[in-house]
């Protein structure tokens, strides 16, 4: 398995860098599903508790992903997304190669609550449309993303596709161009809904993203709580130099 060089390393760094080598190199693709820990074991003739070190490594180092039931799998690179930029998760995974989908979860029209109605600034009586849904790149869950906006800026959104469709390109259609944000981005850990929609063990790191996004008169346009996969995306500031 080692190289003369890594002879006398630990079995469990041994194997590591083989399976790294091989991602590296491009025998592992994202997407392979790695030989499991009892696998390993066979065919190296090590512990499975030495596998399951060296997996548990290369999913802590982004490497390799777990989903349960299923097994351990190569990770593809994260999604980088900007904070200083309003733009639709349609359009980060076409910008990096990657084919955006989603399951509609639910799509309601609503009366907001005192907070939702302030937030908005909708005037009593006026109602809000909420849309739920599971955000999937090639295929494969990546966030699980809840969007609230004025109803007169939506009417009509029953009929457009929201499973392949950009909400922001229905918008613009509305004559609604999103200009301006104010967005939080904080660390959290998947409850038991979100691990299950997510395809991640209870307790996965998560990143939960709010935003509060303007259109070009200064309306509030749409509020959106998403929440990312921590192994899969990341989020960037770009600095003035």
């Amino acid at each position: 398995m080692a190289a003369e060089s890594e002879r006398g390393l630990p079995l469990y760094l041994q194997l590591k860098r083989m399976i790294k080598a091989q991602i590296q190199d491009g025998r592992l693709a994202p997407g392979d599903r790695v030989p499991s820990e009892r696998e390993l074991s066979d065919q190296f003739g090590m512990s499975r508790m030495t596998a399951r070190q060296a997996l548990i490594e290369l999913v802590r180092e982004g490497l390799l992903y777990r989903e349960q039931g299923r097994g351990t799998f190569v990770a593809a690179q994260k999604v980088s997304q900007g904070l200083l930029t309003v733009t639709s998760f349609t359009e980060d995974m076409h910008s990096r190669g990657i084919v955006p989908s989603s399951v509609v979860l639910s799509l309601t029209t609503q009366s907001p609550s005192v907070p939702e109605r302030e937030r908005l600034r909708l005037d009593l009586g006026e109602q809000m449309v909420c849309i739920r849904r599971l955000r999937l790149g090639d295929g494969r869950p990546m966030a699980l993303e809840e969007a609230s906006l004025p109803q007169f800026m939506a009417d009509g959104i029953e009929y457009y596709d929201l499973a392949h469709g950009s909400l922001y390109t229905f918008l613009k259609s509305r004559h609604v161009e999103l200009q301006g944000a104010h967005q939080t981005l904080e660390a959290i850990l998947a409850d038991e809904e979100q691990a299950t929609l997510l395809a991640v063990p209870p307790g996965a790191p998560l990143l939960l993203l709010e935003r509060l996004s303007y259109d070009q008169l200064g309306r509030p346009a749409e509020f959106v709580r998403a929440v990312y996969r921590g192994d899969r995306y990341r989020f960037y500031v770009e600095l003035g130099h």
